[in-house]
């Protein structure tokens, strides 16, 4: 939400495993239209301006929406690294990377522990340098709702 003002009113959004759908229906709110990426889209509900893809994004299928591009792509709390080159190539120029989960550290914390779903220290920042524009970046431990170490970033396409 902090950084929900960078993504161009009216621009399309991404939102990449979607869980409940909180995000998506915040940015709907706002007027975008919003298609959500989940695999069990049970928990989901019907709202609209919300297109809801059923998908498997660990499973091994092709990325799910080749050729389409979004004024944002929005992921947080989900890490599966084989991903990352989709997720940039689904920006539209000018579009918005706005990406938040766990990373090293959080063990401490309880769940996820396990290295493959903890991001390295700045590996968001590896992930988009020389492709997105970074506006804000935090690797910080956080308290509400629970304690965690997470990374953020905001990033443009140029």
């Amino acid at each position: 939400m902090q950084w929900a003002g960078l993504i161009a009113p009216g621009a399309t959004v991404l939102d990449v495993a979607a869980g409940r759908g909180r995000h998506s229906r915040f940015f709907a709110d706002r007027g975008h239209a919003v298609t959500t990426l989940e695999r069990d889209t049970s928990a989901l509900v019907a709202h609209p301006g919300i297109e809801v893809v059923q998908a498997d994004l660990e499973d091994g299928s092709p990325w799910p929406l080749p050729g389409r591009t979004f004024g944002a792509v929005v992921v947080t709390n989900y890490l599966h690294r084989p991903l990352f080159p989709a997720l940039l190539d689904a920006l539209a120029p000018g579009g918005v990377l706005l990406y938040e989960t766990f990373m090293e550290g959080n063990e401490r914390f309880g769940r996820p522990n396990r290295p493959e779903f903890l991001l390295r220290d700045g590996e968001l920042l590896e992930l988009v340098r020389g492709r997105l524009s970074v506006t804000a970046y935090e690797a910080r431990m956080i308290s509400a709702p629970t304690m965690a170490m997470v990374q953020r970033i905001a990033a443009r396409r140029s």
